[in-house]
């Protein structure tokens, strides 16, 4: 059995001597692409730099799509446009903080086809999706379909 393995390089510099100033800007290399994050800008973040909760939700709805593209290629469903509107929701009062709730909107368009097809596609997508089946928090699929 091949077992996989996903890596990627962390770095920040710079003091905790203050926690309501401390910098939160970090570099994140994924492969040969480097990205600066912060934390959310509720937790002192920068609010013009992407943060992990961001990142969480982007990584599950691009594992979605890259599942349902397949499932779809594999069902001979022509696809010819996808885009979702993801989110993810982590209320401050339960203990541990965590997110409980992620929702993938994902607007697929598709030619000669059915709805249903689609619609049957998009759930066995999300039953394959790694990412999904790795979370604790619920992933809804809220999709919407157009047919040319």
């Amino acid at each position: 059995m091949t077992t996989h393995t996903y890596n990627s390089t962390l770095t920040w510099s710079g003091t905790t001597t203050d926690y309501d100033t401390y910098n939160r800007r970090h570099e994140v290399t994924l492969a040969a692409t480097a990205m600066s994050l912060s934390a959310d800008a509720a937790f002192h973040g920068d609010p013009d730099l992407p943060n992990p909760e961001q990142l969480l939700v982007a990584a599950a709805s691009s594992c979605q799509m890259l599942s349902f593209l397949a499932v779809a290629a594999r069902s001979g469903i022509t696809v010819v446009g996808y885009q979702d509107h993801a989110d993810a929701v982590m209320p401050e009062d339960q203990k541990p903080m965590r997110l409980t709730t992620m929702t993938l909107r994902p607007h697929v368009t598709a030619t000669a086809t059915t709805t249903a097809r689609v619609e049957r596609a998009l759930h066995k997508a999300h039953q394959q999706c790694y990412i999904a089946n790795t979370l604790t928090c619920e992933v809804l699929l809220e999709p919407t379909i157009e047919i040319l």
